[in-house]
């Protein structure tokens, strides 16, 4: 499905991290590390950052202080240039 322009939805991303110092958002809608989405950590251990995007498909990941790492509640991956897996997150 192709991104359309103009239609946004809230979409929140979550990740297990309670040790974490640093977690990072990125994504092709950030250009991936160019511009990661700084998430914010609950007292529960849990990283949240809400973001919103165009309808479609979109590819993702977070970087844990410094280290690259995958939604584990996230069941749709594809494999990506580096020899590892995107998440893919479909907003309709």
């Amino acid at each position: 499905m192709a991104k359309q322009a103009g239609i946004f939805k809230n979409q929140t991303f979550r990740l297990n991290a309670p040790t974490a110092k640093k977690v990072l958002l990125v994504g092709d809608f950030t250009n991936w590390q160019q511009r990661g989405i700084p998430m914010q950590k609950g007292n529960d251990g849990v990283w949240m950052a809400t973001v919103g995007l165009p309808m479609g498909s979109h590819h993702y990941l977070f970087i844990v202080d410094g280290v690259w790492r995958d939604d584990p509640a996230c069941p749709l991956r594809v494999p990506n240039p580096f020899g590892g897996q995107n998440m893919v997150l479909h907003i309709a």
